[in-house]
């Protein structure tokens, strides 16, 4: 399914310069939630929407740094609170001053890409954008 939304998602989205990204960065899972679903649905979006384009994928750039109830779970004023905090950069060096897609599967109130840019932007990213599957 994540090649079919990702491939789907190239063909509608366009990125050029500048706005073509040094890096993609999925949203990370736990990984006690990685172990129990056994896949990164955000990675396999970003993977297929990437494709045979050469911006280099870094599947570990941004790390949960907790684990967090899913948002689907939380009404809208309670996912900010849900994920604050909850991602930090693990190579900060591999950040500075550059640009950086972030990769989503869903966003609803953008709690979770808005921490992870947030995470980007302390460490250094120059431009954080994000492409989500859908809204």
């Amino acid at each position: 399914m994540g090649n079919v939304i990702g491939e789907w998602l190239r063909k509608g989205v366009c990125l050029r310069p500048p706005h073509r990204p040094d890096v993609v960065a999925p949203v990370p899972l736990h990984w006690t939630r990685m172990r129990q679903r056994g896949f990164n649905q955000s990675y396999l979006i970003a993977r297929a929407f990437v494709g045979d384009r050469e911006w280099p994928i870094e599947p570990h750039l941004l790390r949960r740094t907790r684990r967090t109830r899913p948002q689907v779970e939380l009404h809208a004023d309670q996912r900010a609170a849900n994920v604050r905090g909850a991602f930090a950069v693990s190579r900060p060096r591999e950040v500075r001053g550059r640009r950086v897609l972030v990769v989503d599967d869903v966003v609803t109130t953008l709690s979770t890409v808005d921490e992870c840019a947030r995470a980007l932007k302390e460490a250094g990213a120059a431009e954080v954008y994000v492409v989500a599957a859908a809204r």
